[in-house]
């Protein structure tokens, strides 16, 4: 009994305790000289403020909230709506009521809200709105609520809601194209390639029909069903793109959302969705190899899950790239690079086998840092030499060049391995 007594006193204010001091001292007085009148009013100051704080107590514990926010992934600069939903569930009224959500500095303001009077029955809602500058995955709340009383003698503080889920997502810019040669840019939608001639366990068959070549006639078929049938021999195409994305941190300059690092991270994002678009199996990978995302095996996608694997990704502490297998498996290769040696570089490409297709982005990281800043760069025009001379297709990334047109030139450019070695060009 004593407890819960302690624990509803112990929300008494700053004036609430002193007026409380100041019953007891009149209730002494009063004794002192005998005096009734001075007696009846220190019995009034004393229960006023114990009857407020039992009160504000019992409002307090009929509070309830729900938090909702539409929509709950944005990308970088979007904004989010969140709704909080109060109402009270006690027979007592509430008033004087501060919410105030908890907020990360990163995605604006602590939002707080007054409310003077809450309907028991239908509650209020709340709104506010939050404009995420930096990629991630926050957390809103908890909900807080402080009950008070008119008199500001009271005050109980209660956690009305937990945490909720918000993910920053990286900015996603439309692209056009495919690169020349690539498996997309053939006139397929790259989920099935015609290969003739592969095997009987391949074969499909379908009627004929007027014009179909007499050298596809599947005779066996055509016994079967007394029926000329025509041979449709179709092999699904196991390929793909894999993404290199560099993310280490020594490898990039900047800070924030302008940085390099969020620029690469936003344009392996928004690769990786456009060419989903043409039906194409995406495998995104770190610079040691590691599988950030993949898609399933039955060749399905989704670009939620890209986007937010890309959004909890953090910078690598690793100041070298390190590269001792082929990142891309044998698949086709666009890779986004960093400040990167010549001699990680070098071992790069000799992972990469004779006649896959290989591109690159070198990162002008220099571009994107504070002028004096220090930091490892890149031999950019060495670099490009290079990569060029062993078949890849290589692009120059600058802050201020569109990402559009950045695509653009990687699609333009060659890469090919099997190329450089008919040309001649070798390590």
């Amino acid at each position: 009994m004593a407890r819960p007594i302690r624990g509803a006193l112990a929300g008494l204010t700053t004036r609430g305790r002193c007026l409380l001091a100041a019953g007891l001292a009149a209730a002494l007085c009063s004794f002192i000289l005998n005096e009734r009148d001075l007696l009846r009013v220190s019995v009034f100051v004393v229960a006023l403020p114990l009857l407020v704080c039992f009160l504000t107590a019992v409002a307090r514990v009929g509070l309830h909230a729900q938090r909702s926010l539409a929509p709950p992934r944005v990308p970088v600069g979007a904004r989010a709506e969140v709704t909080v939903h109060v109402h009270s569930t006690g027979r007592l009224p509430t008033g004087g009521l501060l919410v105030s959500d908890g907020v990360p500095y990163s995605l604006g303001g602590k939002p707080r809200f007054v409310i003077e009077h809450l309907p028991r029955h239908t509650g209020t809602r709340l709104r506010y709105a939050v404009q995420p500058m930096l990629r991630g995955v926050q957390q809103l709340g908890p909900l807080k609520a402080t009950v008070t009383d008119p008199f500001g003698l009271a005050e109980f503080e209660r956690d009305l809601a937990g945490t909720s889920r918000l993910v920053v997502v990286p900015r996603v810019v439309s692209l056009l194209g495919v690169p020349g040669g690539s498996g997309l840019g053939s006139g397929d939608d790259g989920s099935v390639r015609l290969a003739a001639g592969q095997g009987e366990d391949d074969v499909i068959v379908r009627p004929y029909r007027q014009g179909d070549d007499l050298r596809k006639v599947h005779w066996r078929s055509t016994a079967k069903r007394d029926e000329m049938m025509v041979r449709v021999e179709e092999r699904p195409w196991r390929g793909g793109t894999t993404v290199l994305l560099d993310h280490r941190a020594p490898a990039h300059s900047g800070t924030g959302a302008t940085s390099s690092l969020e620029w690469a991270i936003s344009f392996a994002a928004s690769i990786c969705l456009h060419l989903h678009r043409y039906g194409q199996r995406i495998r995104l990978v770190t610079e040691t190899g590691r599988l950030v995302i993949s898609d399933s095996g039955d060749g399905s996608h989704s670009d939620h899950a890209v986007l937010d694997a890309l959004a909890a990704l953090q910078p690598a502490p690793q100041a070298e790239l390190d590269c001792r297998t082929d990142p891309g498996h044998g698949q086709e290769l666009i890779a986004i690079l960093g400040a990167i040696s010549t001699e990680a570089l070098g071992q790069l490409i000799t992972q990469r086998g004779r006649g896959t297709r290989s591109l690159a982005v070198l990162i002008d990281t220099a571009a994107w840092g504070a002028p004096g800043e220090s930091g490892a760069q890149t031999d950019l025009e060495g670099a490009a030499t290079l990569l060029r001379g062993t078949g890849w297709g290589v692009t120059i990334a600058r802050p201020h060049t569109p990402m559009t047109e950045t695509w653009a030139t990687l699609c333009r450019a060659n890469g090919s391995r099997s190329d450089a070695m008919t040309s001649g060009a070798g390590l």
